[in-house]
């Protein structure tokens, strides 16, 4: 905690939730102590986000899961940053690795969306991360360098991202890096955004951790110096959520 990055949670519901547990989750969170020291930022469902915008108290922020590279036009089934914002919303996370592996996004394909969504005012959560293979090949850097630089080429003003390294092999298995595991990435990546784009950046930029994140290990991975706060899965649609948002105090 040598920095004074401010702390970030986000909270990514996926496809899950209803009106009821939507309800269920706010009163949670009108509950739950926000450090004024930290940011939280929830994604529901594309369908929920006016629900829980016009539910959810100031001090927790919304975001929306995705969206594509272009204003309007004839893209079933998409949401742009200019929709995303006429619903009174700043955020979206880019780039997750289910986006990746399981719909096929490239890092071409997220950098245009990344450079979209900042070029129409919205802050972006960019995601990157290793498979498990690629881990256990030695590859954890090359792929989350690959990853970063296409990225960092479609910045134009880097207060408004987050960098979120999330090992696809720790999403929603139960599996972990350990506090030691993700900091040293974390470490790499901010000498990375050092050495090729700046140090300010470096130093500035929030480079936060998911990966099986809950109330049992938030404190020990948030204790890490390079680790700015976590995107949550699963564990952000239950009551422990609000433990995680303390991990610091």
């Amino acid at each position: 905690m040598a920095s004074d990055r401010r702390f970030f949670v986000g909270g990514n519901w996926k496809m899950n939730g209803n009106k009821a547990k939507i309800d269920e989750i706010v009163k949670n969170l009108s509950e739950a102590n926000v450090p004024a020291n930290t940011d939280v930022v929830i994604a529901p469902t594309t369908a929920h986000l006016t629900y829980v915008n016009d539910k959810i108290g100031s001090k927790i922020q919304v975001s929306a899961q995705n969206c594509y590279k272009a204003a309007s036009g004839a893209f079933t089934g998409e949401i742009s940053p200019a929709i995303i914002k006429d619903l009174g919303i700043n955020w979206v996370i880019l780039g997750h690795s289910e986006r990746r592996h399981v719909f096929g996004e490239g890092d071409e394909l997220i950098a245009e969306k990344v450079k979209h969504a900042l070029s129409e005012g919205i802050s972006v959560i960019a995601c990157i991360g290793e498979q498990l293979a690629e881990r256990e090949a030695g590859l954890t850097e090359e792929v989350v360098f690959k990853q970063t630089k296409a990225i960092a080429e479609a910045v134009s003003d880097w207060s408004k991202v987050v960098l979120a390294y999330e090992p696809v092999w720790a999403i929603g298995t139960g599996k972990t890096a350990s506090p030691e595991q993700a900091q040293e990435v974390h470490t790499r990546l901010r000498s990375w955004l050092s050495d090729n784009v700046s140090s300010a950046v470096a130093q500035n930029t929030r480079i936060i951790y998911g990966g099986s994140v809950n109330a049992k290990n938030c404190q020990n991975l948030g204790a890490q110096p390079d680790i700015d706060g976590f995107l949550v899965g699963g564990a952000s649609l239950k009551p422990e959520f609000a433990q995680i948002i303390n991990a610091r105090q």
